[in-house]
């Protein structure tokens, strides 16, 4: 894939990152019905890391996390850490990477919605004397964690799609310049 192929694919991305951010934390806070909300952000992100290695996941990790930190309140850098390390993980798990291959995908949501919630937990909670694990996980991280999966099988496959027209559209700019 040439340079600006590479580049066209990334604009693409962080403008998948900056909509997934708007919906989530501006559409999805008006809909009453939710319980909870699907995290967009983390689906984008350990999708970047599994599909295009950790490199990107921790680039795309970074975009993300800055965002959240930039968005709310608390220190700077905390949501930047643990969006770069799913997307570290993720992408490790390249090399299992296969584009009909939706099983691992999903595992790996419902594995990367636990860490994050049990960062969040221990960081924002735990550390404040709120010791009420059960409660904290059947009220909040079970739905979160169960949305995200169930999103996690309509965004896939369109970030997926979406990622390959770009690949499949750069690959043809290569071998008509030949």
């Amino acid at each position: 894939m040439t340079t600006s192929a590479k580049l066209k694919q990334i604009l693409i991305n962080i403008g998948f990152i900056v909509l997934a951010f708007t919906i989530q934390n501006c559409v999805f806070p008006l809909l009453p019905f939710l319980a909870a909300v699907p995290n967009l952000l983390l689906i984008l992100t350990f999708s970047f890391g599994f599909i295009h290695g950790k490199n990107a996941g921790m680039f795309y990790g970074v975009i993300s996390g800055l965002l959240l930190d930039l968005f709310y309140s608390g220190p700077f850098g905390f949501y930047t850490l643990i969006y770069v390390w799913i997307g570290y993980f993720n992408g490790i798990f390249t090399k299992y990477y296969y584009e009909d291959y939706i099983t691992l995908p999903l595992i790996l949501s419902v594995a990367n919605g636990l860490w994050y919630c049990m960062y969040i937990y221990v960081f924002r909670f735990l550390i404040r004397g709120r010791l009420n694990l059960p409660y904290y996980f059947i009220k909040i991280m079970l739905p979160e964690i169960i949305f995200t999966a169930v999103t996690t099988l309509l965004i896939y496959r369109l970030f997926l799609s979406a990622s390959r027209r770009v690949e499949d559209i750069g690959k043809r700019r290569d071998t008509t310049i030949v």
